[in-house]
């Protein structure tokens, strides 16, 4: 409750001050589709942004099932890699298929998946959930290591992904193929914040809350359930083609290990529970908080600070600010960013 309370804060300080709550993300996303790509360079896109993208869009698909409807998993991974694959080889063998709905299909895939191994939610709670969810994590990367049909039969298991085109468009280079991935963020984070203000958003919330209390006024708690599942699913599948497609422009099982998942769950936390926002800061520290450490442990130690060094201070770090987020900050950077933006606007209007 105590997010929905930051959010509404927010809100309310933004019609304070007299300015629509639209008017921010409009500028960002007006920024983001003329600034960036006239003045970014290459490694700005490959390196941040389009790590950042996909990253991100996987952290507003497991907020949606974890921050909104309370229900833990460690299977992000999973459905990332089945959204990729499933991407794949429905371009690969059905003609004539626009990739538009190539990527559709592949998060319905994922959809189904998520339910499939949401099922024990319906039983599970907490831990015990989290653990059952692993069986997707395990099962999913063995099915595609297993059977070489879903990688077309290569011998290595890595696969080189399509060629972006849309419309007759090709989204070529590291600025096309950021448009690309720029242009599905956008469009799944609206329809993702339309969701969780809508009737469903809160009856996530009311299951996360009190699930005996939900059931109690009404709220049908098992279909509900397999909901979250299937829209957070179906979000981070398509976060997988982002990866795949876009960033890596490889698909192979190991790119989508528990590590992943891990990952985007400490961008949950990180960012802020029950917060889509949440998700986007959470993913910018992840992504730039590598590049950064590398940048000062070379500084600092020379050559001694090689990748070994680098991978083990990364997990070290980060595993403190998780635990420092968790006792004194519990609702993530999203509050840290209302709180310092609250009080410049009262510092604005005192002076």
């Amino acid at each position: 409750m105590s997010a929905i309370a930051t959010e509404l804060s927010a809100a309310e300080l933004t019609k304070g001050a007299g300015l629509p709550k639209w008017l921010a993300p409009l500028l960002i996303i007006a920024i983001a589709y003329i600034v960036v790509p006239l003045t970014g360079g290459s490694y700005l896109f490959e390196a941040i942004l389009l790590p950042f993208l996909a990253l991100s869009l996987a952290g507003v698909g497991l907020n949606i099932l974890t921050g909104y409807a309370g229900q833990v998993s460690l299977g992000s991974a999973a459905f990332m890699a089945a959204g990729a694959f499933a991407a794949y080889n429905f371009n690969l063998r059905v003609q004539g298929l626009p990739l538009v709905a190539s990527i559709i299909l592949s998060g319905l895939v994922a959809a189904a998946i998520g339910i499939v191994f949401g099922l024990p939610s319906l039983r599970l709670r907490g831990f015990y959930l989290a653990v059952s969810t692993l069986a997707a994590q395990f099962f999913v990367q063995w099915a595609l290591t297993k059977f070489s049909w879903f990688s077309n039969d290569s011998a290595s298991g890595v696969i080189d992904a399509p060629k972006l085109f849309i419309a007759g468009l090709a989204f070529d280079g590291a600025v096309g193929r950021y448009l690309f991935a720029l242009t599905v963020v956008v469009v799944l984070t609206f329809l993702a914040h339309r969701l969780v203000s809508s009737q469903t958003g809160r009856n996530f919330i009311a299951i996360r809350d009190n699930e005996t209390a939900a059931r109690i006024i009404g709220i049908p708690v098992l279909k509900t359930k397999l909901l979250a599942f299937a829209i957070s699913s179906f979000i981070i599948g398509v976060a997988g083609v982002i990866w795949a497609f876009a960033y890596l422009r490889t698909v192979e099982p190991a790119g989508f290990d528990l590590d992943r998942s891990f990952q985007i769950l400490f961008i949950i936390i990180i960012g802020g529970l029950a917060s889509i926002r949440g998700a986007f800061l959470g993913a910018a520290l992840i992504v730039v908080f590598p590049l950064a450490l590398s940048r000062l442990g070379n500084f600092l130690l020379g050559d001694v600070f090689d990748s070994g060094v680098l991978d083990m201070s990364q997990r070290i770090v980060l595993g403190a600010l998780i635990i420092l987020f968790l006792i004194l900050e519990p609702d993530g950077l999203v509050a840290l960013w209302d709180r310092v933006r609250r009080r410049l606007s009262l510092a604005w209007q005192s002076s």
